[in-house]
């Protein structure tokens, strides 16, 4: 149950998310104020982003540990995110792991989220709750909802098992279509808009857990091979390595505060590990299958 004193500190943060354009799309510029340059984090829809309360409590967060002012970046797509970072238009971004690996070259690994004492997450494909199917086979004919293009579990990891099976989704749905937001792929499917759908396995838990009425009109179908959480990356060249350093202690450091333990309690997360380039490497070896298979 939440205390008092979070529900006020909650109150206070929602409040001061809504007078700040500093995470508002298109007023970035505005900052947190003083002469130091901010450091600019972008956030993918991978990343919960409709809750206010969460994205206030990250940024006061970042804010307090790296004594720097920190402008939260949103945009629907995740091609507008990874543009912004490869161009270093961003000090960091939480990101997917297609497009992680995918500009690997230009991109270096800051953390990655430990989700249930793991690094790891699975893609999950959904169904109505009632429907009789037993298996992903069964879903041929379907129309089918992904989340985005560049998305990991909400694309890429279903194309792949297409794939391995010698089949293109386009000689297997009867069409699919793109939701750009894992949230929205659930809603697709609960509402009957798409017959199936391929979502985030992490998404679809905390989703679970805070709007059951949602999610419990759809079933899990299939769980794809554990796979590298999406991670938070930045260019290789950093645009500063100071800000850098700072965002990276902070995320290591986070569920060491009691600040920062409020934000992974609303994330569902158990903290930030520096983690390797290889536990991408899944993910990369479906990059490849999904190439080789035209």
């Amino acid at each position: 149950m939440t205390s008092s004193a979070d529900a006020r500190i909650g109150r206070r943060c929602v409040l001061g998310l809504a007078a700040s354009a500093s995470i508002i799309p298109g007023l970035a510029q505005a900052g947190s104020g003083g002469s130091e340059a901010p450091l600019r984090f972008g956030l993918t829809p991978v990343f919960l982003t409709s809750d206010l309360e969460l994205l206030a409590r990250l940024q006061l967060y970042l804010e307090h540990r790296t004594g720097l002012p920190v402008i939260l970046v949103t945009r629907r797509t995740y091609q507008e995110i990874t543009t912004l970072l490869t161009s270093g238009q961003l000090d960091a971004a939480w990101i997917c792991g297609y497009p992680f690996v995918a500009h690997r070259a230009e991109l270096r690994l800051v953390a990655v989220p430990l989700w249930r004492a793991a690094p790891l997450y699975q893609s999950y494909v959904i169904v109505d709750r009632d429907r009789t199917t037993r298996d992903f086979a069964d879903l041929r004919g379907d129309i089918h909802a992904c989340s985005d293009p560049d998305s990991n579990s909400g694309f890429l990891s279903t194309i792949a098992l297409l794939a391995r099976q010698g089949m293109r989704p386009d000689g297997f749905f009867a069409r699919s279509f793109f939701t750009y937001g894992h949230r929205n792929v659930i809603r697709a499917v609960a509402s009957g808009l798409a017959s199936s759908g391929s979502v985030d396995g992490y998404v679809y838990e905390v989703v679970a857990e805070l709007e059951p009425a949602l999610t419990a009109r759809t079933r899990v179908l299939h769980r794809s091979e554990w796979l590298g959480f999406p991670p938070i990356a930045a260019p290789r060249v950093p645009v500063d390595e100071r800000r850098l350093s700072s965002l990276t202690k902070a995320l290591l450091e986070m569920n060491g505060v009691p600040e920062g333990q409020a934000v992974l309690r609303l994330l569902r997360l158990d903290g930030f590990a520096a983690g390797e380039p290889a536990l991408f490497d899944t993910i990369a070896a479906n990059v490849a299958l999904v190439a080789q298979a035209g």
